[in-house]
């Protein structure tokens, strides 16, 4: 009798003993969702929707367009609200202003047409309670139509052809040292600083292998615009998971392995609006500072195809922004290259102000007075994405989107416009300057079919 009520007592106990671990991991499930899975939008007591009357928000030149404006707070429709708005062309002053009044949280907007390829920009505010918030949402008219203001120089060609052959005199000098912090049971990372010049100027780079034995193709990754460091070097480790060898570059020649405080100090000194590194030596094409960076690109090719795991058919480049720009750059200029993967890229269409429309980042139209000279110009064109995209035979990918204002709409069409080689592209209207993780997945899964 005591050994059974032994038995009983003790079967009770582990049974509330589970019930508590049950409720703890419930109760850590619950907290975790919690903190991944947050409202959309993030922390925001407001929400815009903007619905174009085409689905896809595009349309032919001389056909007008509306957008359907839905206004929300704490996920409440927005009654007898006035929105203000105007509309013009990307990236220009407004053309047209009015105001609607919401019913239950809705109204429509009239965007216009415009009788030549381009978008159109819709900008809201509304003011609720004191405070007043904005969106906007930009509509195309007949973007695969757009051509580009920039024309290539006669030698074009030429010019970079010289350029390659004077790097092709430097020796391939570069170091590599084991990062063990960025390393894992699946993949090995190293430091490499690499040699780019006679002048013995170098760049950095992670470099990430699978850890297993083989031959694999090989994959550049060029950086976004700034002076910074090498963020989340691992937030792409997925690469070197499933059999790429990847590199991840900085252009400046600044060791990744410094501190956030010491790339913002340097960034501050020598990145300011008047003396940012893009528009350093933009008078002449042999002493801009982008020159050095196109061809730390080509060098980094070298670097890449030297290399033993190679397994000497397949090289990548994959970027965005700047990293698109210089992606496709480099495919401009080096026939090793097979495939290009580019979002929303940079140096695009740079001098497209002067076509009365959206120019490319860095808006050397919009954000300085002195950049409309026939030397600076001239310059552009040497180093601008779109006579590069006319040279490209690699298979390539492009993705953008409608919203973005950094790297508009406008110069990504029409860079996608000059290429005449095998492409495909992904456009996600709602998008700004970014790319959901998905879209980024994405990037590898093309990569990984065009494989040869």
């Amino acid at each position: 009798m005591k050994s059974r009520t032994t038995h009983l007592m003790t079967s009770i106990l582990n049974s509330k003993m589970n019930m508590r671990r049950f409720c703890l991991s419930v109760g850590v499930l619950l907290t975790t969702l919690l903190a991944v899975a947050e409202n959309n939008p993030y922390r925001s007591d407001v929400f815009w929707v903007t619905v174009p009357n085409h689905s896809d928000w595009l349309y032919k030149t001389g056909e007008q367009a509306s957008v359907e404006v839905q206004f929300y707070k704490y996920g409440i429709p927005g009654d007898n609200i006035i929105v203000n708005y105007e509309t013009g062309g990307e990236m220009m002053p407004a053309d047209s202003k009015g105001t609607v009044t919401l019913q239950k949280g809705k109204a429509v907007i009239p965007i216009g047409t415009m009788k030549e390829p381009g978008f159109r920009d819709c900008r809201l505010t509304a003011t609720v309670d004191g405070k007043t918030y904005s969106h906007h949402v930009k509509v195309g008219f007949s973007p695969e139509k757009l051509r580009p203001y920039t024309t290539m120089p006669a030698d074009f060609q030429e010019f970079w052809k010289k350029e390659k052959t004077e790097l092709a005199k430097c020796p391939l000098v570069y170091t590599k040292e084991h990062v063990k912090k960025y390393s894992t049971d699946k993949i090995d990372c190293y430091l490499i600083k690499l040699q780019i010049n006679q002048r013995g100027q170098s760049i950095y780079g992670y470099l990430f292998y699978p850890k297993k034995e083989g031959k694999f193709p090989v994959v550049l990754c060029p950086p976004g615009a700034g002076i910074k460091t090498i963020k989340e070097p691992l937030r792409h480790k997925y690469y070197a998971e499933q059999g790429c060898i990847r590199f991840e570059i900085e252009i400046h020649g600044l060791n990744p392995e410094m501190s956030e405080e010491e790339f913002r100090e340097i960034s501050a000194a020598f990145n300011g609006r008047e003396n940012g590194y893009l528009s350093n030596g933009l008078d002449s094409r042999d002493n801009y500072y982008m020159k050095r960076v196109y061809l730390a690109c080509v060098r980094s090719i070298d670097f890449l195809t030297s290399l033993p795991e190679w397994d000497e058919k397949n090289v990548v480049v994959q970027g965005g922004s700047q990293g698109g720009a210089l992606a496709l750059v480099t495919a401009g200029l080096d026939q090793r290259v097979t495939a290009c993967v580019a979002n929303h890229p940079a140096l695009s269409d740079m001098a497209g102000y002067k076509a009365g429309r959206a120019g490319g980042y860095p808006h050397f139209f919009r954000n300085s007075v002195d950049m409309d000279t026939p030397e600076k110009i001239k310059t552009m064109a040497y180093y601008d994405v779109v006579n590069f995209a006319k040279l490209i035979k690699a298979d390539t990918y492009m993705t953008w989107g409608f919203n973005d204002n950094v790297c508009p709409p406008t110069t990504s069409y029409i860079v996608y416009n000059m290429l005449n080689c095998p492409k495909e592209s992904l456009i996600t209207p709602i998008n700004e300057h970014w790319t959901s993780s998905d879209t980024e997945y994405g990037h590898l899964l093309w990569i990984k079919k065009h494989l040869r």
